[in-house]
């Protein structure tokens, strides 16, 4: 169990703070790990730092010269969410990537104690499986994955009739589907923007997914769903290795009649075996809400991820849940905002909610 007090946690192994100096040198760690996500890259330092504006430290084990282990580290600084740290913020995985004990636990150790002397209230670690027992954790979300066949034909054959069905219903509509890049960012955003202000949720600003696209240029692939030059709906993937997540994905409420969720999806799965993927990631998910029903239906599988925690000054594990009652009302007031306004309020605000 963490104590409460970082003096109780000597660290074994020697611990450094990464410059940009050392980029190639954690490429290459995360590169060879097997368990490194996308978001462990080295480059995803400059999405947060350019796109919010927040101060970073990325840590790094060695044993001599040896990288041992690395943990990407995101502080925030709110008067409304408080001060602490995660990793990593406004994606779906992160946390430690190490080789041995050893690392993680100094690793773990440093972040606590870099936290307590800074009046952090906690370090938030999104790993997906525990790596430290009896330490503070939650286990309230699931990744879902959906095992991809070696041919579009097999796929559509594996899917389930009613997803079948709500694919046919969106070509039927007459909708299509672009792919491309930046270029197609303009018509994304005003889609995931309004979404967001339905839901009830402050909106990222452009930036942040300019910022992702330019950086990772290489990974990255933009999908429009359109009624005639209409966007309707439409999502970012991003590919690691042999799975492709799509984090980022959204429909318009008044279209959601013409399924264009249902061809969004099944476009960046053909895309996705067409480039050799063999997982779709769909990203996580609350057990049993709506978009959890709508991925299995997919045939997509629940993981069990773990957020695990380093709490200071005998504070507890933190709820900034949109279900937490205390942000209820504000719920409720945002989705009737006007567009606009949440487009220009909304930024400042969703940087401070990781």
């Amino acid at each position: 169990m963490l104590s409460a007090a970082p003096h109780r946690f000597p660290v074994a192994l020697p611990v450094v703070v990464s410059t940009d100096a050392d980029a190639a040198t954690w490429t290459r760690f995360v590169d060879a790990h097997r368990d490194a996500s996308v978001y462990h890259m080295y480059r995803w330092r400059d999405v947060f730092e350019r796109a919010f504006g927040h101060r970073t430290e990325y840590l790094m084990a060695r044993r001599g010269r040896i990288v041992v282990g690395v943990l990407p580290l995101v502080e925030f600084r709110s008067w409304w969410f408080g001060r602490f740290m995660v990793s990593l913020p406004f994606v779906n995985y992160g946390g430690v990537l190490a080789v041995e004990r050893e690392a993680a636990r100094a690793l773990l150790e440093t972040a606590h104690r870099l936290a307590a002397e800074r009046g952090l209230a906690h370090v938030e670690l999104r790993h997906r499986d525990p790596q430290f027992p009896g330490s503070p954790s939650k286990s309230h979300k699931v990744a879902m994955k959906l095992a991809l066949a070696g041919d579009p034909d097999a796929m559509w054959s594996a899917l389930d009739r009613k997803v079948r069905n709500q694919v046919r219903k969106a070509e039927k509509s007459d909708l299509s589907c672009a792919i491309g890049g930046e270029e197609l960012v303009d018509e994304f955003y005003p889609v995931f923007a309004t979404n967001m202000r339905d839901l009830g949720t402050p909106v990222y600003a452009k930036k942040f997914f300019t910022e992702v696209i330019s950086i990772f240029h290489e990974r990255t692939t933009v999908f429009v769903v359109r009624k005639g030059t209409q966007a309707i709906g439409a999502g970012i993937a991003i590919r690691h290795r042999e799975s492709v997540e799509m984090p980022w994905a959204s429909s318009l409420k008044a279209y959601r009649a013409l399924c264009a969720n249902n061809l969004l999806y099944w476009s960046v799965i053909k895309h996705a075996i067409a480039t050799g993927a063999r997982t779709f990631d769909f990203g996580r998910s609350t057990p049993d809400e709506g978009t959890y029903h709508f991925k299995k239906q997919w045939g997509a599988e629940a993981e069990p991820l773990c957020w695990e925690y380093a709490l200071t000054n005998g504070r507890s594990v933190p709820d900034q849940s949109p279900k937490n009652p205390k942000f209820a009302l504000a719920i409720r007031m945002w989705k009737r905002l006007p567009l606009a306004v949440a487009g220009v309020v909304g930024p400042p605000i969703v940087r401070s909610i990781p």
